[in-house]
């Protein structure tokens, strides 16, 4: 049986959701090991002057105890 363990981030990008995913996996891969899965849990948005400036998510990043 493994242990798993689940965390939160916040991540955010100027680009894209897809973007800030990507930061939040590499963010918590360089002080956790053995990380299994990503789920995201929300996605927004900043909007300023009317546009778009940025794409926000909330992930739940699962790793191995071990």
């Amino acid at each position: 049986m493994a242990v798993m363990k689940v965390i939160e981030i916040l991540a955010d990008s100027k680009e894209s959701w897809e973007d800030a995913t990507k930061k939040a996996v590499a963010k918590a891969s360089t002080s956790v090991n053995n990380i299994k899965s990503a789920f995201v849990q929300s996605q927004s948005v900043v909007v300023k002057k009317g546009k778009v400036n940025s794409f926000r998510v909330n992930v739940k990043i699962t790793f191995e105890v071990k």
